[in-house]
């Protein structure tokens, strides 16, 4: 239902776009976001959007990250900009009905992606 792509290695400071397809039953959910999880870390909320464009970040990505949604292609993105070690992770793309649509309690995302994964050397 929500398929990720554009994982990678790139060095600090470098730049990668992950894209997220999902299914049309799967696009009208009120809230759509990128959370990632960190090797022996929990996973954590990055970015959300809702489905007005209203967005929130987290304050480690705040700046540097920017998430998107192309309403015609169904799809998800997640701009990572000024990338830095500490963003080295499995990314997830998540969806739901949540309202109001933030990355605070994941258990509200009904949707997950298998995840892509992200790489940022030094």
């Amino acid at each position: 239902h929500l398929a990720e792509s554009g994982g990678g290695s790139v060095q600090a400071g470098g730049s990668l776009r992950l894209s997220c397809v999902a299914s049309e039953y799967i696009w009208n959910a009120v809230c759509m976001a990128w959370f990632r999880q960190a090797p022996g870390k929990e996973r954590e909320g990055v970015a959300s959007i809702d489905a007005d464009g209203l967005t929130t970040y987290a304050a480690s990505v705040k700046g540097r990250f920017a998430i998107s949604k192309d309403n015609v292609e169904n799809t998800l993105y997640l701009q990572m900009n000024s990338t830095e070690p500490e963003d080295t992770a499995m990314y997830y793309c998540a969806a739901g009905w949540v309202s109001p649509c933030m990355t605070r309690i994941e258990a509200l995302f009904s949707f997950w992606g298998q995840g892509t994964q992200v790489t940022v050397s030094s």
